[in-house]
């Protein structure tokens, strides 16, 4: 299907790689493709790059991106060094993902004279959907820089939700039929399987990365109206702080949280589809998805969820079929709608079966693959 063809991601982290995307970049080698990845290695340990090395793809580590940075001079060397290596490898196809790899792995593979460049922004990102004054100064400068970039018909544009399909089709001056929509990085209905609840307290947990925009803060304040109310449901975070992103909640403050006894903090895992076996149900209280993955996984072991009614989220939940959904920034409703669930047996375990076959028909990762690979053959066809 690809055979013969040469195939550069560009992704800010080699653990981000192989946490998301990994297994659809083993689809394209098995599907003939000579599949390359460009990336920052060994920010968390060598298990990261080993395993996309033994996966069949060969490795590019990068040493001037840096995703969070604001330092011109940086950028432009990285831009640089982006154009050496696509130029060098002459690759038939660019994938660049989330916002400054798509910004400048899309410029460098221009300059390079790939004829084909996707770019795929799984989110907008804290420039956008932040509030902070840093957001607010930088996204004038970002949105034209976006609009120079994307506006060619030669990059192809992939998002995860329909809102950013709008929103990306308005900063890259494109047409909303231009941007492909995505289900998501798909979900492995073989290793995330329906499994019986486990016995004991009802158990609510969300996974992810320990930032304020998961809306973690308005977790803790439910989590807080629920033991004040004689709840039993115990609420989990499972995941790690992201020290470079800006709206990280360090280590100390996730510790006093758990010492204070309205949540527990289990910290990171590798094995997510076990902590859906020892829940009940997936919490997601984000302000902004690109599409909640973490309650897809857990709708596939069989886990109802209780999300945000926020772009990304709302996608991955049917609301009274698959979960329930709740105005952002409203713990008292947070807490209501994990209770409604953590006293409802039944309840859960009939939402539970519903989005397992909501996932099984919608965002399986063989589907995924499929598409991507249907994608990539006919951009390849049209383009190269």
């Amino acid at each position: 299907m690809l055979a013969g063809k040469r195939l550069l991601w560009i992704v800010a982290e080699d653990w981000f790689f192989r946490l998301h995307y990994l297994p659809l970049a083993v689809a394209l080698v098995e599907a003939g493709a000579e599949v390359h990845l460009a990336a920052r290695c060994g920010r968390r340990g060598p298990a990261a790059e080993a395993a996309v090395r033994n996966a069949g793809i060969q490795v590019h580590p990068l040493i001037r991106l840096d995703r969070t940075g604001l330092n011109p001079l940086a950028d432009l060397r990285a831009i640089a060094e982006l154009t050496v290596l696509c130029r060098a490898l002459s690759p038939d196809l660019v994938q660049c993902v989330a916002l400054k790899p798509v910004l400048y792995g899309t410029l460098a593979a221009e300059r390079a004279g790939v004829p084909v460049r996707m770019a795929w922004l799984p989110g907008l990102g804290h420039v956008f959907t932040g509030t902070s004054m840093k957001a607010r100064l930088l996204r004038p400068g970002v949105s034209l820089l976006l609009r120079r970039v994307l506006g060619s018909a030669n990059v192809t544009l992939m998002v995860l939700n329909a809102d950013d399909r709008a929103a990306v089709a308005r900063l890259s001056g494109r047409s909303v039929e231009s941007v492909a929509v995505m289900p998501g990085t798909g979900v492995d209905l073989e290793r995330f399987v329906p499994t019986p609840e486990p016995d004991g307290s009802p158990v609510a947990a969300f996974v992810g990365r320990m930032l304020e925009e998961k809306g973690l803060s308005d977790l803790l304040a439910a989590a807080r109206l629920l033991r004040d109310q004689g709840s039993h449901v115990r609420v989990r975070l499972v995941g790690a702080p992201d020290p470079e992103s800006p709206t990280t909640i360090p280590e100390t403050r996730l510790r006093a949280w758990a010492a204070e006894g309205a949540i527990d903090w289990t910290g990171p895992t590798d094995d997510v589809a076990a902590v859906w076996r020892q829940a009940h149900i997936a919490i997601l209280p984000s302000y902004r998805e690109g599409l909640g993955m973490s309650i897809l996984e857990a709708a596939a072991c069989g886990r109802p969820a209780v999300a945000t009614d926020v772009p990304g989220c709302c996608e991955a939940v049917d609301p009274g079929v698959t979960g329930l959904l709740v105005p952002p920034h409203d713990p008292p409703a947070l807490a209501d709608a994990i209770a409604t669930l953590g006293r409802d047996a039944e309840r859960r375990r009939t939402m539970g079966a519903a989005a397992r076959v909501r996932v099984e028909q919608r965002f399986g990762l063989e589907a995924v693959r499929g598409e991507l690979i249907e994608l990539y053959q006919r951009r390849l066809a049209e383009l190269s």
